[in-house]
C-alpha cells in the first residue's frame, strides 16, 4: 500500500475512531444525567443534542471515507447515496446551528437582567429548547435538500466535471450555475450562524471579564453564578474550535468552487477539516464539564467495584 494512502487511512481510522468514542461517552453521561435528574438544564440539553449530530456526523462522513480509503468499494447504490449524503449534510448543518444555539442560550443565561421582558425570556428557555431543536431540524431538512437530487453512487471512468467526489459517492452538480448556487446557499447559511455565535460569544467574554472583576464584592452571589460562569467558559471554547476548523473548511470550499475538477487530495483534506470539530468537541465538553466528568468517574468506579465483587467468586 502507498505510503500516502496509508497514512490518510490512519488519519481518518483514529479521527472516526475518536469521534465515536467521544461523542458516545458524552451521550451515555447524559442519559445517565437525564435518569438521575429530574430535568436538564437548557445547556446541557443542547449538549447532549450536539453530541448527537456530532456523532452521526462521524458514522456518516467518517465511516464511508475510511472503508474507501482502505480499498473496500461500491459501499452503496444510488439511493443510499441520497440518504447516507442527505443525513451527513443535515446533522452537519445542526452541529452549526446548535453551537449557535449554545452561545445564544448561554448568554442569554448569564446576562443581567436589565428588564422584565429579558427576566420573562430567560424564564422561559427550559420551554423553548425542544421548539428550538424542531425548527433547526426543519429548516436544515429544506435547505439541504439539494444535496440528495445530486448524489449518485460511483461510475466507472472519469468523473464528470462540477461534481464532488466523495469516493463512495459522487455528488453531481451537471452544470457550473447549479454548482455555484449550492454551494453559496450554504456558505451564506453557514456564515449567518457563525456570526451569531461569534457575537454571542463576544458578549459572554464581555460578561465574564466584568464578572472576574467584581468577584471580590459579590463572593455570595459569586457561589451561584460560579456553574453558568464555568459552563460559559466552555461554550467560548466550542465557538472557537468551530470558527477555527470552520475557516479552515470553508477556504478550501471556496477553492473548490472555482474549478470544475477537484483534486482527489483536495477532497479528502475538505472531508477531513470538516470532521475535525465533530471529533474533537465531545473531548472539550468531557475535560471542562464537571458534570460529564462526574459521570464517566462514576461509571468506572461502578465497573471496578462489580469486577472486584466478581473475583472471589470465581476463585
Amino acid at each position: 500500500m502507498d505510503l500516502c494512502i496509508t497514512i490518510k487511512g490512519v488519519s481518518f481510522l483514529l479521527q472516526t475512531g475518536l469521534g465515536i468514542l467521544g461523542n458516545a461517552s458524552v451521550l451515555m453521561a447524559y442519559a445517565h444525567m437525564s435518569l438521575v435528574e429530574s430535568c436538564l438544564q437548557p445547556v446541557d440539553r443542547i449538549l447532549a443534542h450536539l453530541a448527537f449530530s456530532n456523532l452521526l456526523v462521524v458514522l456518516t462522513r467518517g465511516v464511508p471515507q475510511t472503508m474507501v480509503i482502505f480499498g473496500i468499494t461500491h459501499l452503496l447504490d444510488d439511493p443510499g447515496c441520497k440518504v447516507v449524503i442527505y443525513a451527513y449534510r443535515i446533522t452537519r448543518a445542526l452541529s452549526i446551528c446548535l453551537t449557535c444555539m449554545l452561545s445564544f442560550f448561554q448568554a442569554l443565561t448569564i446576562s443581567p437582567s436589565a428588564g422584565p421582558n429579558l427576566t420573562k425570556l430567560k424564564s422561559r428557555l427550559p420551554q423553548l429548547v425542544i421548539p428550538t431543536f424542531v425548527s433547526l431540524w426543519l429548516f436544515n431538512m429544506l435547505v439541504c435538500t439539494a444535496a440528495p437530487l445530486f448524489s449518485v453512487a460511483p461510475r466507472n471512468g472519469t468523473v464528470p466535471p462540477f461534481t464532488l467526489n466523495l469516493g463512495f459517492c459522487y455528488v453531481n452538480f451537471q452544470n457550473n450555475l447549479a454548482y455555484v448556487v449550492n454551494g453559496a446557499v450554504l456558505f451564506t447559511r453557514d456564515f449567518t450562524f457563525v456570526a451569531v455565535m461569534l457575537a454571542s460569544s463576544g458578549y459572554i467574554l464581555v460578561l465574564l471579564h466584568t464578572h472576574s472583576r467584581q468577584v471580590r464584592s459579590i463572593r455570595r452571589a459569586q457561589q451561584g453564578t460560579s456553574m453558568e460562569m464555568r459552563a460559559a467558559k466552555t461554550v467560548v471554547m466550542l465557538v472557537v474550535l468551530y470558527t477555527l476548523f470552520f475557516g479552515i473548511d470553508n477556504v478550501i470550499w471556496i477553492y473548490m468552487l472555482t474549478v470544475a475538477q477537484v483534486p482527489p487530495m483536495v477532497a479528502d483534506m475538505k472531508v477531513f477539516f470538516s470532521s475535525c470539530y465533530s471529533m474533537l468537541s465531545p473531548f472539550l465538553m468531557i475535560s471542562t464539564n464537571k458534570k460529564i466528568k462526574e459521570r464517566m468517574v462514576c461509571a468506572a468506579g461502578e465497573q471496578i467495584k462489580e469486577e472486584s465483587n466478581k473475583k472471589p467468586n470465581t476463585k
